[in-house]
């Protein structure tokens, strides 16, 4: 007969931690969390020290009731909730609901869901701990006291149905600054000299360094002319060759952001689906024979590089049966720690470094084998030693102008034998010179020269946003998820090509926030913040004086803006084109998902459409339409005919205006993560490189 109760978040972690824990135990699942502030007032006592008021979420009476019941016939009670501040708050909220006795040790924690993790978490409850609590009641009251006073100024002086909340609008700040940065960007011409000279009989590139020890930029026509000049009929002699052994250590196991930033160039996730995935590997898989539904990571929710001791320990003993004593590392490598992580748990791991891909590859859809199989190698290969590679680099002198060549070569892979970090570029390929002595005269096969002009910044892809959140300390990896949802949903960016891009309607709300409540579109002061709710969790600051230092200033701003904030018109913007079904004109409106074309005759007349991109293509198939660029239900652009559904012509790669020059069918740009973009047939093998 069971006569413990042990409350967990999901049914699929209940499912695997009770399969460990026996019959004794009855293991139910709260599904999240059970009470939150209402949404329909902003529920703080600020007159009274932020005293929140709290409700059941609706639809979770029912899931309480029946914890309620089944804490009434057992004697003891636990609450198992994720390892963090979210974790740490349900549980408070689950022991107030249930009247639990907070002086006894109810909680337990653990930080992956294993049979021997799960055994020994539950030797070892604890109290709960407030200041986790506190740490996350604070962030609630914050967030809840910023969105609530500034949206339904929004709502009065701009439109109906905006919201403004703490991260999200310094996140759609970043984006709209960094749109700035490209509009003002002014390009600046350079030039390149490249030689490809031959040696021992294999050719090789040199490009232009400068004159002499001075290296020297190329701005100009005029700058190649005299290189030129001076190189001209002269000899191409090895003035100094070179050699370093280097090494190269393998990336640090993955935290939260990392694994985010990783996922997305390597598998092509979004962030939020890297974080679904985890969960479900985190939470347990079956994997069939003895061990059944099994944690197959560790806690997801982490900004630690830290490893257990056992964790080590198997990884060693795996390396060395797997790869030899070469690849085994003498001592375990030391973990630098980001200033602001809060190390409360170690790194994303498998829980079974010996629970290999391939073994377990028959129990995970693709997207779960694709994601398990990149934490596992990244931390495999974490503790493997370094990668040791022979690198040259040549000067050679023409006229007293030197070029210059480099090269490497892999000469111990170490641990690039099971992994090599990805990086927003592209990976560079290794390339090695042939045989090079110093006085040597190379014959030069060709030069040639290219203009170029310098780029603006990119912009933000989802891993390069997460990157840059990070590093400023703006909320916090478990946070990233959420906030770009938020911001695309509020229809502030639009991903366009996988990059953010401010809206129309994003970019009115954040100026109007940028004269109004510059402070929390202040990178620093919300780092700052982040760093105040840090203190809290670490007993060091009282979470009511947190809010205290906040709220003073932050309410003077409220009610100046209330008065002295002008209401905005959001005009319409008349198009060419006439309403099919009243004959007026139609107009530009600005809606949730961007620019969409109305009837200016409206309400009388409700026709709308999307705004139609032509692309200048015929379409190949029905010889009538024109291809015009759409977008899936997830915005993703794809290509396909006007006169769809009469047409169901569609393509991924962007069509272009002339045919095949082999056998006349249609081209489309091709776009490869390494290669760039180039030109292929779809129908034969012809391919040739885009411009640049």
């Amino acid at each position: 007969m069971a006569d413990t109760l042990v409350i967990v978040e999901s049914p699929a972690k209940a499912k695997t931690i009770g399969k460990y824990l026996g019959s004794k135990y009855i293991v139910k699942a709260s599904m999240g969390h059970v009470r939150d502030l209402p949404k329909s007032q902003t529920a703080v006592d600020v007159t009274r020290g932020f005293e929140p008021k709290y409700i059941t979420i609706r639809g979770k009476g029912d899931v309480l009731k029946a914890l309620k019941d089944a804490a009434k016939k057992v004697k003891k009670v636990y609450l198992a909730a994720d390892p963090d501040r979210e974790g740490e708050a349900i549980a408070w909220h689950l022991a107030q609901y249930l009247g639990l006795d907070l002086d006894q040790p109810l909680r337990v924690v653990f930080n992956e869901i294993t049979k021997d993790a799960i055994k020994e978490a539950f030797k070892h409850p604890r109290h709960i701990n407030m200041d986790l609590v506190n740490a996350q009641q604070a962030r609630r009251i914050l967030d809840r006291l910023v969105g609530y006073n500034i949206s339904p100024i929004l709502w009065k002086k701009v439109r109906k149905g905006l919201s403004a909340g703490r991260v999200q609008s310094v996140t759609v700040k970043l984006i709209m600054d960094r749109e700035r940065e490209i509009q003002q960007f002014e390009p600046e011409e350079y030039w390149t000299i490249a030689s490809k000279l031959l040696s021992m009989g294999k050719e090789f590139e040199a490009k232009f360094y400068g004159y002499g020890e001075e290296k020297v930029e190329l701005s100009s026509e005029e700058d190649v002319k005299q290189v030129f000049d001076r190189i001209k009929d002269q000899k191409y002699v090895v003035q100094k060759v070179t050699k370093r052994e280097r090494r190269r250590n393998p990336a640090a196991p993955f935290i939260t952001s990392s694994l985010q930033q990783e996922a997305a160039r390597k598998l092509n996730f979004r962030t939020a689906k890297t974080m679904r995935i985890a969960q479900e590997l985190y939470e347990g898989i079956d994997v069939g024979n003895k061990e059944g539904a099994v944690g197959l990571i560790t806690y997801m929710r982490t900004d630690s590089t830290r490893i257990s001791t056992t964790a080590q320990n198997e990884a060693k003993e795996y390396i060395l049966e797997k790869y030899g004593p070469d690849y085994v590392l003498a001592e375990p490598r030391a973990q630098t720690k980001n200033e602001n992580a809060q190390d409360a748990h170690e790194a994303i791991r498998p829980t079974a470094v010996m629970r290999t891909p391939d073994e377990i590859k028959q129990f995970l859809s693709r997207d779960q084998l694709r994601l398990y199989r990149l934490i596992w190698e990244r931390f495999l290969a974490s503790q493997m030693s370094s990668a040791v590679l022979d690198t040259m680099s040549v000067d050679i002198e023409a006229g007293g102008v030197v070029f210059r060549a480099t090269g490497s070569k892999v000469k111990f892979p170490g641990f690039m034998k099971v992994y090599i970090e990805g990086n927003d570029d592209g990976n560079e390929e290794e390339s090695f010179l042939p045989p090079i002595e110093e006085g040597q005269v190379l014959e030069l096969l060709d030069l040639e020269s290219n203009q170029h002009f310098t780029q603006p910044p990119p912009r933000y892809s989802e891993a390069r946003l997460v990157k840059t959140l990070e590093e400023k300390g703006i909320g916090r990896p478990s946070t990233y998820a959420p906030t770009m949802e938020t911001i695309q949903k509020r229809g502030y960016v639009a991903l366009e090509e996988k990059r953010f891009v401010p809206t129309e309607l994003g970019e009115i709300v954040i100026t109007l926030m940028e004269e109004f409540f510059p402070e929390i579109l202040d990178v620093e002061f919300t780092a700052n913040m982040e760093s105040g709710l840090d203190s809290i969790e670490e007993g060091v600051t009282e979470w009511v004086k947190v809010l205290d230092s906040f709220y003073g200033d932050f309410a003077k701003r409220v009610a100046f803006a209330e008065e002295e904030m002008k209401e905005i018109e959001i005009k319409d913007e008349e198009s060419d084109e006439m309403c099919e079904l009243c004959g007026r004109v139609m107009v530009y409106k600005l809606g949730r998902f961007g620019k969409f074309l109305a009837c200016s005759g409206f309400p009388d007349c409700r026709n709308t459409k999307a705004i139609v991109k032509e692309i200048g293509v015929k379409c190949p198939q029905c010889e009538t339409g024109s291809i015009i660029e759409r977008k899936s239900k997830k915005s993703r652009i794809f290509y396909g005919c006007n006169r769809y559904p009469e047409c169901d012509f569609v393509s991924w790669d962007k069509p272009i205006a002339r045919p095949c020059p082999k056998c006349s069918h249609l081209l489309v740009e091709k776009k490869r993560k390494k290669q760039g973009v180039s030109i292929v047939c779809t129908n034969c093998d012809y391919q040739e490189e885009a411009d640049s």
